[in-house]
This record gives structure tokens, sequence and C-alpha cells, in this order.
């Protein structure tokens, strides 16, 4: 009956009918979509905006982990030799970057990239990013496992191995795309991954260190097929995957998959390599992962209904899920030349809150538990105090003819005029972008206008109603996403 309602009032737009059972079974539901960022590289680390930007990310995510490229680059100045060939070490910048993270609340996941100019086997094997990092095999494997045994125990001497050994060690970043210099690929990553990981444990069996790390879902089977015929140790696999990732680079084949299902078809696909290998109860981490990019959607609305919908889809199958970024401190194509361009973070250059900000801080608020529930624009969870938490979207693509979508929801097993607090973010609520289109997009908005930007972008208190006889009707714009809280 609410739903026929619902269509014959609002003809105009797409219709649904939810039934919510707040007593239905529940299944833990770590909050694995946040839990760790990426970043750009480990230099970066070191700037005040950079971790002005972590200090609001953590607020709005409660973030554990945050991953970054080339902590071994010579602008961090770990390695060098003297005029005798003989190492020299310095962990100076390492130790403020490891400090501030820390300092922060957050742990790092290490990536060990990428090769000191000193020690590299092609000086010419340089990557086009804008830093200009070495790509190529170390020239000599006895001085590599001397830098990452200085290296980790260095950390080891500083921050103890409690805090170390709640630490991941990820080997080197896509290694079977152009991150990696080594011919051929394969058995050359795995060579560096064999030193690299018996390296470390060396120092102590505590720390964790694993990978491939690499691009589009693969070399996974494989890699667990070395570990484990070299017995080489691995305490967790990595690997990445985009929402504009073509299916041929995540699957090998040309079927068709939607691209905002397609981050989550690869994890299940790693998921289910990992349970075909000798390791299969080895944890997944997915350490780069965005919504797709064409039409500048990182900076939309569009990234809180796809995250939600990543949700959904993914559960289960991850342990860590690294949005690529936190934020758009960021230079892998140079300086960034405004503040929305596009860019992978959550926050603009210059501090400014994009609308995936206010997304991620609204599905913070999603219990600890899922309640079992069929429908696809939907999550219901329940807090450890017992409060009802919902969020429900409307994810239009780009290409698609979108509409404003009236959701009719129907709730068993709680009071029928329960309390209920309504959050939203859509394009009224959180949109950083149009107040920035609002004051003419200027290129290089002063302090006052990010102000102002973002003060018209903060999320309004919460909207307090009652359920009527168990029911509520909420109309959600073209990629707007609710969150209702239902306090026990």
């Amino acid at each position: 009956m609410l739903l026929a309602l619902i269509a014959g009032r609002f003809a105009f737009a797409q219709s649904a009918l939810i039934t919510i059972d707040a007593s239905a079974t529940g299944t833990p539901l770590p909050h694995f979509w946040e839990r760790m960022f990426g970043s750009g590289r480990a230099v970066l680390a070191l700037r005040e905006s950079y971790r002005d930007d972590l200090r609001e990310v953590k607020k709005a995510t409660n973030v554990e982990y945050v991953r970054f490229h080339n902590v071994l680059h010579d602008e961090v100045g770990v390695y060098s030799e003297d005029e005798h060939g003989k190492p020299v070490y310095n962990f100076t910048y390492v130790d403020q970057i490891y400090d501030g993270l820390l300092k922060l609340g957050v742990r790092p996941v290490v990536e060990i990239s990428f090769t000191p100019k000193a020690l590299a086997s092609d000086p010419a094997a340089i990557h086009p990013f804008w830093y200009k990092q070495n790509v190529s095999p170390p020239r000599d494997y006895a001085k590599w496992d001397d830098l990452i045994q200085q290296f980790a125990q260095h950390l080891m001497d500083r921050y103890g191995l409690g805090e170390v050994s709640r630490w991941y060690f990820e080997v080197w970043n896509e290694p079977n795309i152009d991150f990696w210099a080594g011919n051929p690929k394969q058995p050359t990553y795995f060579d560096l991954y064999d030193h690299t990981a018996r390296s470390l444990k060396n120092v102590s069996p505590l720390l964790q260190v694993g990978g491939p790390a690499t691009a589009a879902a693969d070399w996974v089977s494989d890699f667990l097929a070395h570990c484990a015929q070299k017995n080489v140790p691995v305490d967790f696999v990595s690997s990445h995957g985009y929402g504009d990732d073509t299916e041929e680079n995540l699957f090998h084949n040309s079927t068709p998959v939607p691209m905002n299902q397609r981050v989550c078809r690869a994890i299940q696909k790693v998921k289910g390599e990992i349970k075909a290998s000798k390791y299969p109860s080895l944890p997944l981490f997915w350490t780069e992962w965005n919504v797709r990019g064409d039409h500048e959607l990182r900076d939309t609305t569009y990234v809180a209904p796809a995250l939600a919908y990543d949700i959904l889809q993914c559960d289960g199958q991850v342990d860590m899920m690294s949005y690529w970024t936190f934020d758009d401190v960021f230079e892998e194509g140079g300086v960034p030349q405004d503040p929305f361009h596009g860019g992978f973070g959550l926050i603009a250059v210059g501090g400014i809150k994009k609308p995936s900000y206010f997304g991620y801080s609204l599905l913070h608020k999603l219990g600890s538990e899922r309640l079992a529930n069929p429908a696809t624009d939907a999550l219901v969870t329940r807090r450890p105090d017992g409060t009802l938490v919902v969020a429900v979207w409307n994810l239009v693509e780009p290409e698609e003819k979108g509409a404003p979508k009236i959701v009719g929801l129907r709730f068993q097993n709680t009071p029928s005029n329960q309390t209920v607090l309504i959050n939203r973010a859509d394009e009224t609520h959180g949109n950083t972008l149009a107040a920035y289109r609002k004051i003419g997009s200027p290129r290089y908005p002063t302090v006052a206008q990010v102000g102002e930007i973002n003060r018209a972008g903060e999320l309004p208190p919460p909207e307090a109603t009652q359920l009527k006889d168990g029911q509520l009707t909420l109309t959600l714009p073209v990629n707007g996403i609710a969150v209702l809280e239902l306090p026990r």
C-alpha cells in the first residue's frame, strides 16, 4: 500500500519500498572501508597541510592506517654510499614522518619503495611521475638486505616491537606495470619480495610482511604459489583495483561488468584465489581503490552512494580497503593547479572538504553489526548500544538518466512511533563543489574563501522525526544518501 501511494503521488520519480526487520540476524561489520587510506609519497607527510588534512579525516573516519609510496626515495635521505661504496644510513626524515603519523593516532602501512639512486641497477629506470622515482631492481642484494634490516631495526629501536609489530610492511607498488623495471617482471619481483620479507623477519618474526601490491588484481595466485614453494614468509595479501579499470585488466576477459561493481568483483576474485591457495586464511588488504574518475566524479556527490554500494558488495570479502587518497596534497602529475580537478582525495587543495569527505563521515555512523536485508540500495546495521542505523541511497551513473528516488521504509519489530534522526549528503548537503562554483571557482581561493566554502558545506544537525505506523518516506536526489539513526 505504501509503495502504491508513493508511486501514484510522485510519478516523476523512481520508487522503492524497503522493509527493515530490526530483529533480523546480524553479522559483524568491521569498518573495513575506513580503517586505511592512501596518500601520495612519504615526504609529503612532513607538510603542515598534509597533517592538517589527516587530522580532519581522522575526525570523520577514525582512520587507523595510512599508506604512501617512496619512503626510500633520495628526497627522504635514507640511503647513500661514501667514496668507498660503503652504505650510509640516515633516518632523520623517516623519524619525523612516522612521529607525525603516530602523534595523530595513525599507524603506517610501510610500502617498501622505491630504489635509492646509489643502489639502483639501472640509473635510467626513472618513472614518469613528477618526483621521478627509480624503479629498477637493486644492483646488489646484499646491500639491499642490509638496508631493509637497518631500516626495520631502527624502527624497532625507536618505537618498540609492540608498536611496529602492529604495522604492515608491503613490498613495492604495482610491480606488474611500469613501477617495476625488472625483466622479466614477475620472477624479478618475486626475488625482491623474497629478500625483503626474509630481511624483515630476520629483525623480528613478528613483523608483518606481504604483497604483491599489484595493479588490477593480478599475480596473486602465482605469488602465493611462489611463497609456498620457496617457503617465503607472507602475512597478508595486497592488491589494487579501481572502478574504471577495464574488465580485461581485472578479469582477463571482455565480459561486461558495470563500473560500480568492478572493484568488489575483483576483490571477490582475489579472495577466491587466497582460499584456493596454501594460505586460505590470509588477510586481504585492498591497498588502493577509488570510484570511476571520468566526469570528475571524485569531486562530486557521486562518491558517497558509490562508497555505500561498495560497502554492501565487499562486506565479508576484504579486511581493509584503502581509498586512494585521503587528500590532494599529491604530486604524481605535478603540483595541483586548482582545488577541484578530479583529484583522488577527500580534501581538496587548501583544505576544502569535498562532498566525498561528508559521505565518508556519514557512513562512519554505521553500526558494527549488519542486519540481513535483500535491498541493493540500503545497508541496515546496529550499534552495540542497540541503535539501528540505516543508509539508503540513489546511485546514478553519469551515462544514466537520473531522477529523484522516493523511498518507502517499513520497520518491523521496532516501536511504531520510533524517533528517527535523518542525516543527508547530497546536492544541497555537504556539497562544497557547488559552494566553490557559487563564488566563481577561483583558481587560488583565499583563506577566507576556503572558510566560506567549508562553512557552506558543513552538514547540518540531523533532522528529527518519527515513524508513523512504523513507516517513513524519504526523497533522495540523484547521487544522494541518507543515514537514519533510530536510538534504542
